[in-house]
């Protein structure tokens, strides 16, 4: 397991924060998934923290699945680049599949890992899902 994700043990169990499931992966970054949920709006929306041997650990939240289509594409766009333009803890994308992700990219060395970071961009990742989540879904639905 690489020094982070063992930090971030720690910190989850000192914490007692048991919202996530953790994965272990076989590769040359030595990364650790965590996986959970966030309920925003009654939508239990699929949350990971990728924590690893590189300066980065992220945090992603796919707000919706592959509901962004042709006729709809342009309002989501739209919305989501303006959110982006407010925005600078995390970013908004639309995969290839359709899916609305939200992504948090945070610089962290080993040395400097600060767990208690990564908890609370969450938390400001939540609580703006629970305030954006009505007018993104709006617009997804609106064509």
């Amino acid at each position: 397991m690489n020094v982070k994700a063992t930090k971030f043990n720690e910190f989850l169990q000192a914490n007692n924060i048991t919202c996530f499931n953790a994965q272990a992966i076989e590769n040359e970054m030595h990364s650790v998934l965590y996986r959970s949920f966030m309920e925003v709006n009654g939508q239990n929306l699929p949350t990971m923290v990728v924590v690893d041997d590189s300066i980065y650990v992220m945090v992603q939240v796919r707000v919706a699945g592959a509901v962004v289509k042709e006729g709809n594409r342009v309002a989501v766009m739209e919305h989501i680049n303006a959110l982006n333009e407010k925005y600078k803890v995390f970013k908004y994308y639309i995969n290839e599949n359709g899916d609305i992700v939200i992504e948090s990219c945070i610089p962290s060395t080993d040395e400097d890992f600060v767990p208690g970071l990564i908890h609370a961009v969450i938390d400001v990742i939540l609580k703006h899902l629970q305030e954006e989540y009505p007018q993104i879904m709006k617009n997804v639905w609106a064509n």
